[in-house]
């Protein structure tokens, strides 16, 4: 996954203005049942309006499965759990990218405390994403996909949903 910071700050301006962007959860009702969609509805606007810009590309390149579909939408969620302002995203991306090892010592810290919960909630939200979408009764694959859209998709090469894992990747990245 390579973002470029100025990919970056479109996405927080996006994310900043979220409020005046028309949200259709129409497209989400193909791939997410009603308990799915529910677990999209929690998440932040800004968040769900990613989540359907995600899905939004990954069909104007080809056909979606339903895994690929759900965990286009869902692999976010699990940022519910700890919302994030804007300038905390903001820090966990300019540390990351400017100072690795204290963005590494950070994201091992406590989410509750205001200044690591940036860190904690970047590694961590693939994990809560998927643990959140199991028990709103997503699919294995779907669960996979969530899990890992972080992860260097070169270690699943041999995996079988190694394809749709580098389109998700593909997608987030340029959302």
């Amino acid at each position: 996954m390579n973002t470029s910071p100025a990919r970056r700050l479109g996405q927080g301006l996006r994310a900043m203005f979220a409020f005046a962007q028309p949200l259709d959860l129409t497209p989400a009702q193909t791939y997410l049942a009603d308990d799915l969609l529910a677990l999209l509805r929690r998440m932040k606007r800004s968040e769900q309006i990613h989540s359907l810009r995600v899905l939004r590309d990954l069909l104007a390149e080809g056909p979606v499965n339903g895994d690929l579909g759900t965990a286009a939408l869902l692999h976010d969620a699990g940022k519910a759990r700890y919302p994030l302002a804007i300038w905390q995203k903001t820090l966990a991306v300019l540390v990351r990218t400017f100072l690795p090892r204290l963005f590494d010592r950070l994201s091992r810290g406590d989410p509750r405390r205001l200044l690591e919960r940036p860190f904690v909630v970047a590694v961590e939200h693939p994990a809560w994403s998927a643990e959140l979408a199991g028990a709103a009764g997503a699919t294995g694959g779907a669960i996979w996909l969530i899990a890992h859209h972080q992860d260097d998709a070169r270690q699943w090469s041999e995996h079988a949903p190694y394809a749709d894992l580098l389109r998700l990747q593909r997608a987030d990245d340029l959302n």
